[in-house]
């Protein structure tokens, strides 16, 4: 569970993918950040916003993604676990199989898919105290090929499409803004409604007002991270009766500020030196923080302004 010290006690998003992808060569950004929007991670955050990954917060993510990669458990089942069993035991419980406890019994070992996969000590009593190892066999026949867990795991073609980390810029402490390759999550229209809240309808208004892109996949269009997280901010928006016309105005403010930022690196991109890129979106993340603290800042001054007239 170690890993490379910095002098930082803590870790960027970017920093923990390139510090996670030798293991887990299927990891990505949008991965992360979706386990996060499920609730199976929780990082602290800085006053700007910016993720902070400590050991504990590494340590969890760890064991979340061997779950899913050795025992291919849903990620609802994975956060029950996680919410009735302090992590310490999980990964105490985890080490012992690993040292020998699992080779006792075989039986145990391949009960990747049922409710034994954690190696959880409470959950593997009950099997344990079966009579007979045919027993054992004859219950986890059933589970041991369970269908992919829902929602999607990432697509076949995300990790040799992601051959490239997020740039290490020693500067902000967060991911690229660019996230290259595809995206973690593949939803369809009634996926996405019940995954945010939001009605079919509702879902057909953000796309109507271009928040959010449907893309093809075979005969059928699915949403991606993005359209997920702004679908899920829209819905929190509507609580207030805020509606999808409503919030077009930061696409069109986003897409003012993606044609400024694109014009500012647009340089450094032509030179076509080998480093280029990386320090073309080293700088994009820069902006983009630092954008993001100046439209606070102003945003606070404009509301407080507004207030104290009224």
């Amino acid at each position: 569970m170690s890993r490379t010290v910095t002098e930082r006690s803590h870790l960027s998003i970017g920093e923990v993918l390139s510090l996670l992808q030798d293991e887990f060569p299927d990891v990505t950004i949008s991965k992360i950040r979706f386990l996060e929007s499920q609730g199976l991670l929780d990082p602290e955050r800085t006053p700007s916003g910016y993720r902070k990954f400590y050991d504990a917060d590494i340590d969890r993510l760890r064991w979340i993604l061997r779950q899913q990669r050795e025992h291919f458990l849903p990620l609802k089942v994975i956060k029950d676990r996680l919410e009735e069993v302090p992590l310490d035991e999980l990964l105490a419980a985890e080490e012992a199989e690993r040292d020998g406890a699992g080779s006792a019994d075989p039986g145990l070992s391949s009960e990747g898919g049922g409710d034994d996969g954690s190696g959880a000590a409470e959950v593997r009593e009950p099997v344990a105290s079966t009579p007979a190892p045919p027993g054992d066999d004859a219950q986890e026949a059933p589970s041991e090929p369970p269908a992919p867990p829902p929602p999607p795991p990432p697509p076949p073609v995300d990790a040799p499409s992601k051959p490239t980390a997020p740039p290490s810029t020693g500067g902000r402490s967060e991911d690229s803004v660019l996230d290259p390759g595809e995206t973690s999550i593949n939803l369809s229209v009634e996926e996405l409604a019940k995954a945010t809240g939001l009605t079919a309808r509702q879902v057909g208004e953000l796309e109507r007002y271009g928040l959010i892109v449907a893309k093809p996949l075979g005969n059928t269009s699915y949403y991606g991270d993005d359209a997920f997280i702004v679908a899920r901010t829209a819905a929190a928006f509507m609580s207030y009766g805020i509606e999808a016309r409503h919030l077009r105005m930061y696409k069109v403010a986003a897409e003012r500020e993606a044609g400024f930022l694109e014009q500012v690196i647009m340089p450094i991109l032509k030179q076509r030196s080998p480093d280029s890129r990386q320090r073309a979106l080293a700088m994009l993340d820069e902006l983009v923080g630092l954008g993001d603290s100046l439209r606070q800042a102003m945003l606070r001054h404009a509301l407080r302004d507004y207030l104290e007239r009224r």
